[in-house]
């Protein structure tokens, strides 16, 4: 068909109208409230993280950011809808690194991709770890739990939060860079594997410091190091794995909040600044530093660039040690 000049023009002018109604969809979100879809159960690290930013960040955006859980096979249903919804800036998803890096190299058939589906924000906080033993323990230092491991390969205990759980993964991690086999024990979660250290059903075990702070001072459990690059100020006497027994090693958890691909470049940039600013605020930080995190703020490029390292790094790990999930 031959296009004439007022072909063009009306072509013209409803290209300019889309365009101008999308720019003014961007210019007026939120005009509604924003749902966080959060792929874990209510009380964990990443809800309660997210509950506490949210919060803030609808102070800062004058709308209402309200989390929904969606918990259940391991994440894979709650972050499949975040992936489905629009990508309008009203659906986002408050992920722990579970679920973006460890988990896609568990299942043969997923039902997204983490690295083709979301559009990153921002890396918000992380959740510190450290290694435990019971308080009665002989072993006080991660250089003397190498050591007991090397003594007698495959006898030490270890308990995690079941299979492909973070704290499997993170000893997984441990025995790899120390060179040295242990037995696994998963429980049916976190919390449960922490008590079975407590009860010396295992010997020892990689948790969240938030996980083990209340058994630490409990004096049922004894945090011999701390997973950070640093020692940490709420455990000043702790030293780091690295500094004890194991140069470069460290592992944390993340609490990353991520939309559907596609979302317009405005809005996520809106998102991660009312992170930033809700982040800055010294109430926001203290509650954070409560619940064990530390709050990050990165950037999406930054995000996107670190999930991708980490996806690759964990990928390598779980195939290597033939981990498989529960």
């Amino acid at each position: 068909m031959r296009l004439n000049r007022r072909h063009l023009l009306l072509a013209a002018s409803s290209g300019a109208l889309a365009f101008t109604g999308a720019a003014r969809g961007q210019a007026t979100w939120p005009a509604k409230p924003v749902k966080i879809i959060v792929p874990l159960a209510a009380g964990s690290a990443v809800d309660n993280a997210a509950r506490i930013v949210a919060q803030k960040m609808g102070t800062e955006l004058g709308q209402s950011f309200v989390l929904e859980n969606q918990p259940g096979a391991a994440g894979l249903v709650g972050a499949g809808n975040v992936a489905k919804a629009a990508p309008d800036g009203y659906t986002l998803g408050g992920f722990n690194d579970s679920i973006m890096t460890m988990v896609p190299h568990m299942h043969a058939k997923m039902p997204w991709d983490i690295l083709k589906d979301f559009e990153p924000v921002s890396l918000v906080a992380t959740v510190e770890w450290g290694l435990v033993v019971n308080a009665d323990s002989p072993i006080r230092t991660a250089a003397e739990l190498i050591a007991s491991a090397k003594r007698t390969p495959g006898d030490l205990t270890y308990g995690s939060g079941g299979n492909g759980s973070p704290q499997h993964i993170a000893m997984a991690l441990f025995a790899s860079q120390a060179g040295v086999q242990m037995k696994h024990v998963p429980y049916k979660g976190a919390t449960q594997a922490a008590m079975g250290v407590a009860g010396q059903e295992v010997q020892a075990a990689f948790q969240g410091i938030a996980t083990v702070t209340s058994l630490v001072k409990a004096g049922k459990l004894r945090l011999i190091a701390v997973a950070t690059p640093r020692r940490m100020p709420q455990f000043p006497d702790v030293p780091t794995v690295a500094e004890s027994g194991l140069p470069g090693f460290e592992f944390n958890s993340w609490f990353a909040m991520m939309a559907p691909a596609g979302t317009p470049r405005p809005i996520v940039q809106a998102l991660h600044g009312a992170i930033q600013k809700s982040l800055a605020d010294p109430e926001i930080r203290e509650k954070l530093n409560g619940q064990g995190l530390t709050p990050r703020g990165t950037s999406p490029d930054e995000l996107g660039a670190a999930m991708r390292t980490q996806f690759a790094r964990y990928g390598a790990l779980i195939k290597q040690n033939g981990i498989t999930s529960d």
